[in-house]
């Protein structure tokens, strides 16, 4: 396996009148041997562009990619020793399973009994041993995907790049793939940069994920400090499901407390910030802010009455979401909507007013200028 390192990394295409439009943007990112990084972004962001500059499908307008500590720019895709699965499963219909998998190793001239000894191995490792005198046709949608996955496994490349190869598949199969894919990494301690939209995936595949926007790196982090820490609106809005709480206001103090006032046409709410972040805020005071706070820092109804003194809100449930071990309720302050995650016994009705507390202890606040984390 071997690192891959992007180095000020820029892709720019001619636009419709001659303009020139920047897929990918002074990306610089660094992936340790072993290490899955995942590109994760809304449609158009550039990770499908980054991962195909990678494989040599595309050539950077600028900045260098190297591979195991050689620079491969120059370089023929089929000199890269990088193994690529697609959306798409891309097998030969009129070959089995093992024609499928031998495929590339034979174009590299590997002995007879050295093939059969690999497809044997994967095979057995991807529940596919049973299945490799079929064709892709008699094979379920999970089945051929492994197929894809064994057909790159097989090779024993230096690095994998897997663009958005669980699209395909219904939600109940994703699930399963993304465990088989987890359980994969860790077996072969393989070096792989994994593309996706779907930020679920990103959190349970990713060591670390590279959030990208507009072809450019929002935040690059493991998955625990992209949720817990984001660095920006975008990051905060993107990662989690559902998505943080944003609340426009200003802070204030109110003797020697930190108070966060929601603007007034919106909701106007006042809660007191966290004795944690009112020291970091306190040259603050007087000022806009963004208030970010995640749909599981706003408690359950029944236990407002135990936060902090003035963190409960007054809020009208509009939609109740009742997802077995908890429930979401969808309601608003005023004209403005947010999000609360909360126990599944939660007797809320649509209609109905509620209580419920806001845990600032748990808030991340924002400049509503730069949209950056303060």
């Amino acid at each position: 396996m071997a690192s891959i390192v992007l180095d000020g990394l820029s892709k720019a295409f001619r636009g419709p009148r001659g303009e020139e439009v920047h897929a990918v943007r002074d990306l610089s990112l660094s992936i340790g041997d072993g290490e899955l990084v995942v590109l994760v972004g809304p449609s158009g962001c550039g990770k499908s562009t980054t991962l195909r500059m990678i494989a040599g499908l595309e050539d950077p307008t600028a900045g260098t990619i190297a591979i195991g500590g050689r620079v491969v720019n120059g370089l023929e895709p089929k000199d890269r020793d990088v193994a690529m699965v697609f959306q798409s499963y891309a097998l030969y219909p009129h070959m089995t399973v093992a024609e499928n998998m031998a495929f590339g190793l034979r174009l590299r001239k590997v002995p007879r009994d050295e093939i059969r000894r690999r497809i044997g191995e994967v095979a057995a490792a991807l529940a596919l041993d049973g299945l490799l005198d079929r064709k892709p046709a008699a094979l379920s949608g999970g089945q051929r995907q492994r197929v894809a996955l064994g057909r790159a496994i097989v090779r024993r490349p230096r690095a994998f790049l897997f663009d958005e190869p669980l699209s395909n598949l219904d939600a109940r199969l994703r699930a399963q793939m993304r465990v088989e894919l987890a359980k994969l990494h860790r077996g072969l301690g393989a070096t792989m940069v994994y593309v996706t939209h779907d930020q679920v995936e990103a959190m349970t595949l990713g060591d670390r994920i590279a959030v990208l926007k507009d072809g450019e790196a929002q935040q690059v982090a493991d998955p625990g400090t992209l949720y817990d820490r984001p660095a920006n609106l975008f990051v905060a809005g993107f990662i989690g499901s559902p998505p943080m709480n944003f609340f426009e206001g200003s802070l204030e103090r109110d003797g020697a407390i930190l108070v966060f006032r929601e603007r007034a046409d919106v909701g106007g709410f006042r809660v007191p910030v966290g004795s944690g972040a009112a020291g970091a805020l306190s040259d603050r005071a007087g000022r806009p802010v963004v208030l970010g706070l995640r749909p599981e820092a706003i408690g359950d109804p029944r236990e407002a009455a135990g936060g902090p003194a003035g963190s409960s809100v007054r809020a009208r449930v509009e939609v109740v979401e009742h997802l077995g071990p908890e429930t979401h309720l969808h309601l608003t302050t005023g004209s403005h909507a947010f999000t609360a995650r909360v126990g599944a016994g939660s007797g809320a009705r649509p209609g109905e007013p509620i209580d419920l507390a806001f845990s600032l202890e748990r808030a991340r606040f924002f400049d509503p200028e730069t949209g950056k984390a303060i």
